[in-house]
């Protein structure tokens, strides 16, 4: 098989595409868009990228079937003697275990395929049985790699852990290491051969019109006919009737934990049938291009999905955030509009104003008025996020960002307080600034400027006279040019306060960086593909 840089290169771009895909938001079909991303991945990674650049390496038979099928044994029986542990545990098969010839040794000792798994080697078991031990357990995420004379050079079998494990690991790493296949080996019984796990993964392998090959395991001799003829009639209605199939009797082995041999003569069929896709050449040609092709076609309808997943994903953030920003907004419009009537001065901001100076200092008037402008923002805070929160109730994926928006909501208040504090401080030395610059003589209290101030800003035509004090105290000049640098300034802090609470309900959203950029590259990478191919 004869393979092209650009399209080993053009296959490393797309890879790297899919690796840059990110599906945080919790919509309809997102989890499925994962999976078919992480297996994308595992095909490209374990499978199609090191078979390309590879061609001449041995085919890889994986073994796969749901709990307590009998994989291990079978394992065991092709190879002649024991190599993966089979027990009336379950899940049984925990660590996943390779056998090949040891001449093939150093294809799988490096991270040529399967990288993300640790290799591990250790003494056969008849050294351990004869030594008086049993052999321990194997650290998570290892492969263990073992080598038999029996297997013919060019041929390697691994046993894959139960595709429907108790184990959410197991699982995955079962998914993972079908994708790594060159052949797909899939082991049922006449109990289970109609279960729904086993068929989807049938399916899969027909998706991606992977070389297949089915096991009907265990089959009791009375109603071996009638099992092997239904079994046969599924396939078939399922679009594979032309996969091989082997049938093993039920047989005193296959009970015990595992822990016999099948006879030769039930697994020679099988083992034959692999020989021959090793060691002939127009066989093995058939079988490597076959499932390399098959997932390379696959690819023309899985990336637009994907593609499509990260398009809704794009399309979901921007509706959360257009929330949030018509939310603030429509409340920052509305504060303005406030401000403009002086629907700050009221409550006991109103009445310390009616009772300046006779009843009220020019300190508790400067008081009232920073404490209503700050429920002003608190109530204006408050109604957007009521807003945000009715929009967001109709987005499936809020559920992703809904604790950073509660999180900010606990502590508006206390932002908003600190920040009119800030406000009123700059007012007063605004105030200060103005006063220094007067005559000794004549100058007014730095208090009571910035209490005038701070009404005739605040208060409206209500407060009109505030404007006429402070023109009497400091000029009318002055006063015109103090309002001018005031009014800047309460219009920045408010808006600073808006923004600011706005900003902290889009940093959730924000940091999941839910961008459209990965929808084109993923279209653009497999046009490349296609035409490389």
């Amino acid at each position: 098989m004869e393979v092209r840089p650009q399209l080993i290169d053009a296959l490393s771009a797309l890879r790297d595409c899919v690796a840059a895909v990110r599906l945080p938001l919790p919509l309809p079909g997102a989890p499925r868009a994962r999976q078919t991303r992480d297996e994308l991945l595992a095909q490209l990674d374990d499978y199609l990228v090191p078979r390309l650049k590879d061609p001449e390496a041995p085919l890889l038979a994986v073994v796969g079937g749901s709990t307590g099928t009998g994989k291990s044994t079978l394992v065991n029986s092709l190879v002649g003697r024991r190599v993966s542990e089979a027990g009336v545990l379950r899940p049984t098969t925990r660590t996943p275990v390779l056998v090949c010839h040891p001449e093939d040794h150093h294809w799988f000792a490096g991270m040529r395929v399967l990288p993300h798994l640790t290799r591990v080697w250790l003494p056969q078991q008849e050294e351990i049985e004869a030594a008086g031990g049993e052999r321990g357990p194997v650290e998570d995420n290892a492969l263990r790699v073992e080598t038999a004379g029996s297997l013919p050079r060019g041929l390697a079998l691994l046993d894959a852990p139960d595709i429907d494990s108790l184990v959410v690991g197991n699982r995955m790493l079962a998914a993972e290491l079908l994708c790594a296949a060159d052949i797909w080996v899939m082991v049922t019984t006449a109990s289970r051969y109609a279960d729904a796990v086993p068929w989807h993964l049938l399916r899969t392998a027909k998706e991606y019109d992977a070389m297949l090959v089915t096991v009907l395991d265990r089959v009791p001799h009375q109603v071996i006919a009638e099992v092997s003829r239904q079994y046969a009639a599924l396939l078939t209605k399922a679009g594979l009737g032309d996969v091989p199939r082997f049938t093993i009797p039920e047989l005193p082995e296959s009970a015990g934990g595992g822990r016999g041999l099948l006879p030769d003569s039930a697994v020679a069929a099988l083992r034959s049938w692999l020989a021959h896709r090793a060691l002939d050449p127009a066989a093995r040609q058939q079988t490597v291009v076959r499932t390399a092709a098959g997932v390379i076609d696959s690819l023309n309808a899985r990336m637009p999905a994907l593609a499509g997943a990260v398009a809704a994903q794009y399309a979901a953030a921007v509706r959360l955030s257009g929330a949030v920003e018509e939310a603030y907004a429509l409340e920052a419009e509305r504060v303005r509009k406030l401000l403009a009537r002086g629907a700050v001065l009221a409550g006991d901001a109103r009445t310390r104003w009616r009772g300046y100076p006779r009843d009220s200092s020019a300190t508790e008037l400067l008081d009232a008025l920073a404490e209503s402008l700050m429920a002003l923002l608190q109530c204006a805070v408050a109604a957007a996020d009521e807003r945000l929160q009715e929009a967001w109730r109709r987005e499936p994926a809020s559920g992703a960002v809904g604790g950073g928006y509660a999180a900010a909501d606990r502590e508006a208040a206390e932002r908003i307080g600190m920040a009119v504090r800030r406000w009123r401080r700059v007012l007063e030395e605004l105030a200060e600034e103005v006063v220094r610059g007067m005559e000794r003589s004549v100058a007014p209290d730095p208090e009571t400027v910035a209490a005038l101030l701070a009404a005739s800003l605040l208060g409206g035509r209500r407060a009109r006279a505030a404007g006429e004090q402070l023109a009497e105290r400091i000029g009318a000049q002055g006063a015109l040019r103090l309002r001018d640098k005031g009014g800047e300034l309460v219009t920045a802090y408010v808006e600073r306060v808006l923004h600011e609470e706005r900003d902290r309900r889009l940093a959730p959203l924000d940091a999941l960086d839910v961008t459209p950029e990965p929808q084109a590259e993923l279209i653009a990478a497999l046009s490349v593909l296609q035409k490389e191919r």
